[in-house]
């Protein structure tokens, strides 16, 4: 039988701990029940959507064995926001009913039930690994901090181990009947910076098993963070959790990141175009939620009153640089067939869920996917780029790199964009044959690959143009469409034939006979016909360009 010791003879070993742990108390926060300002400063913000509906979930898995939750999302998703909404509403020494009333989670007939019912333990990862030299120092440092936190608290009680942090928390569940709720932001920062550690990972894990596997006084374990929980050989060491990804949000998919609707009302409050926004913005698609937007860059749009790039202000493009890099077979080819708006099949199921283990392409494409540089269609099992801000990612990284005639092609896609406008079709031509990299990434044998080559080189109209493959007009289906965004009303739609190995007239006489403008009516006066052909003999593009008729 387990024997108590009594805290009052005791007294020494408390004193030493909290002697440890004072200067961890004056430069970090406190991690036993953090209050509510985290919360207060978000709903005070110029912008807040609530999220508070998915309080109504973590209710209902309580004190179940569903109460183990791993929410991984990309940078700029709101990992930490939400986690600090769960510190207000379940953190006991806190009133957050002022808080919370008005917003969804309030309807519910559960809502006071639970409302600053736990003792809370908040800890984000990343400040303790900031303080220590590696990840043993980490979690010393974590047991310490925590520690000081709870006997501070409960001083009075008999601890079995006062240096023990499991047993302490059951001590004192057992005397006081009161649950606890951890919540950990940052969950993943120990794989993110110690990639090749495999030691270090593997105690990190064991540390957060043996905190929260199969524990009675937790009655709700939340993690937050990138990357899904590290897989070892056939088993995770943290199987009790529920993972909700970028690949399977599941019934959390609306809190990934804004719905169409709550933007829509953004863009009606801020007089923003919402067809723009959509364009930049929007992208991410789940089963539940088929339209989500991005919602730090969203709401820099609506504060700032300005459509553009706000992804890069919190990671630069290097990131995405080394691992559109790697040189897996087919790789690059995959990502300009995305960069030119299309889909590409790839398997979820071989990665490791860490930023080091990289077996196949589809390892990368996956790891790509919860770093949010990548959608993911579920249904079809297919990835592709979400929008225009992140597509601007993959040219900045492309332009930096070596990949040869494909950045020329980028960088050259103003111009051949403006010789398509200006009918200039030796211009237009010359610059097919620069973006023709027949020896390089993708196998350019048919008019499939011609028209990644012209998306491609015609990059820069993404910028005007909602771009359509395989549009029906008509009597069949024209190859490629450019619209012009409301914005742009006086650019040319443009509509595109391409042949292999025939003839440009022959593609211009296919647009008029099977009659693809005929959807277009509305730009009739402001439409250009465009046919291209590839002759394989000569190895040269030929172009004709033609207003179509009022």
């Amino acid at each position: 039988m387990d024997r108590f010791i009594n805290i009052k003879p005791n007294l020494s070993t408390i004193n030493k701990l909290l002697q440890q742990a004072e200067g961890v108390k004056e430069s970090m926060g406190n991690y036993l029940n953090p209050g509510n300002e985290g919360f207060r400063k978000m709903i005070n913000s110029e912008i807040y959507i609530d999220k508070t509906g998915m309080l109504n979930y973590t209710n209902h898995v309580l004190n179940t064995m569903q109460n183990c939750l791993c929410v991984s999302r990309p940078r700029r998703f709101g990992k930490s926001m939400a986690a600090a909404m769960l510190a207000a509403y379940y953190s006991r020494e806190c009133d957050s009913k002022a808080l919370f009333s008005g917003y969804i989670i309030a309807e519910s007939k559960e809502f006071e039930k639970y409302l600053n019912q736990y003792d809370t333990i908040f800890l984000n990862m990343q400040e303790f690994l900031s303080q220590s030299r590696d990840v043993e120092g980490m979690l010393d440092l974590l047991r310490r901090t925590v520690l000081w936190d709870l006997l501070g608290k409960y001083p009075d009680f008999r601890y079995f181990d006062p240096e023990n942090l499991t047993r302490t928390m059951q001590d004192i569940y057992s005397n006081t009947k009161c649950p606890f709720v951890v919540i950990i932001d940052e969950w993943d920062c120990v794989f993110r910076e110690y990639k090749k550690n495999k030691k270090a990972q593997e105690q990190y894990l064991d540390f957060l098993r043996d905190l929260m596997k199969d524990k009675d006084y937790i009655h709700l374990a939340y993690m937050t963070g990138i990357l899904p929980i590290k897989k070892y050989g056939t088993h995770s060491a943290l199987n009790m959790f529920d993972e909700f990804t970028m690949l399977d949000p599941g019934p959390l998919a609306s809190y990934v990141g804004f719905t169409e609707r709550e933007v829509e009302k953004l863009c009606a409050d801020y007089g923003m175009e919402m067809e723009e926004v959509k364009n930049w913005y929007d992208g991410y698609s789940f089963a539940k939620e088929p339209l989500i937007y991005s919602p730090r860059s969203v709401v820099n749009c609506m504060r700032f009153g300005k459509i553009g790039n706000y992804w890069n202000q919190t990671e630069t493009f290097e990131a995405l640089q080394v691992y559109i890099d790697m040189n897996f077979e087919h790789l690059k080819e995959d990502i300009l067939r995305m960069i030119a708006g299309e889909k590409v099949p790839v398997n979820t199921g071989s990665f490791a869920n860490d930023m080091e283990t990289f077996r196949t392409k589809d390892d990368v494409l996956t790891l790509l996917i919860h770093l949010g540089y990548l959608g993911y269609d579920e249904v079809n099992q297919c990835v592709f780029i979400p929008n225009s801000e992140v597509r601007a990612e993959y040219v900045n990284a492309i332009s930096v790199s070596d990949w040869g005639e494909v950045s020329r092609a980028l960088k050259n896609s103003a111009m051949m964009l403006n010789a398509s406008w200006q009918k200039d079709t030796d211009q237009v031509a010359q610059g097919m044959k620069e973006a023709h990299f027949e020896t390089s990434y993708l196998q350019y044998n048919d008019e499939n690959a011609l028209s990644y080559v012209i998306s491609l080189a015609l990059y820069a109209a993404r910028n005007f143009y909602t771009i359509h493959r395989e549009l029906a007009g008509g009597k069949g289906f024209a190859d490629l469409v450019f619209i012009p965004r409301k914005r742009f009303a006086d650019k040319p739609a443009l509509v595109v034939e391409l042949k292999w190995d025939k003839t440009v007239h022959g593609a211009l006489e296919q647009i008029k006979k099977k009659e693809y403008c005929k959807s277009l009516e509305e730009y009739r006066g402001n439409l250009l016909l465009v046919g291209i052909n590839y002759n394989r003999k000569t190895k040269e593009h030929e172009c004709v360009i033609e207003e179509g008729k009022k």
